[in-house]
């Protein structure tokens, strides 16, 4: 499953609606706390994407199989930028800074590679595994630059 996505902020609004969809196909009911992590997730990664790079990007959920295991979901963001993703860490009342500080905390596992000119950021999360809820979204990224190239 995979969503192309424009370079325009209001694109991470459709890519949550898009992901909460395909929860629910997947048998993860839209209350659950593992949904609202996997949005969250999503959110964070496609906010980097669209609003740190400028670039156009993809978002992939994968269930189980394709994933590292089984009752694992993966999320995957791949853009156009060559440049790797840079954790920030935000202080007292910094508006941004905390995106890739949530992956770590909220995901069971996250990481990076480059993919063709650009890079795909990942995360995975076991379904299994206790979920942290009350989190409150706040933007974080890493520094723009980017070749726009076909990721069709």
């Amino acid at each position: 499953m995979q969503l192309e996505i424009g370079p325009d902020p209001a694109e991470v609004g459709r890519a949550r609606r898009w992901a909460r969809s395909r929860l629910a196909g997947s048998g993860i009911g839209d209350d659950e706390p593992l949904a609202e992590t996997l949005v969250l997730l999503i959110s964070e990664l496609v906010t980097n994407a669209v609003v740190h790079t400028g670039c156009p990007a993809v978002l992939r959920m994968l269930f189980g199989a394709g994933a590292a295991e089984a009752g694992t979901v993966r999320v995957e963001v791949t853009d156009s930028s060559a440049r790797p993703p840079r954790p920030r860490h935000a202080d007292g009342d910094d508006t941004n800074g905390r995106g890739l500080e949530l992956v770590d905390g909220l995901a069971d596992r996250w990481g990076w590679q480059r993919e063709g000119a650009g890079k795909s950021i990942w995360c995975e999360v076991d379904r299994g595994a206790p979920v942290v809820t009350g989190v409150v979204r706040e933007a974080g990224g890493y520094a723009p630059s980017c070749a726009i190239t076909n990721l069709a």
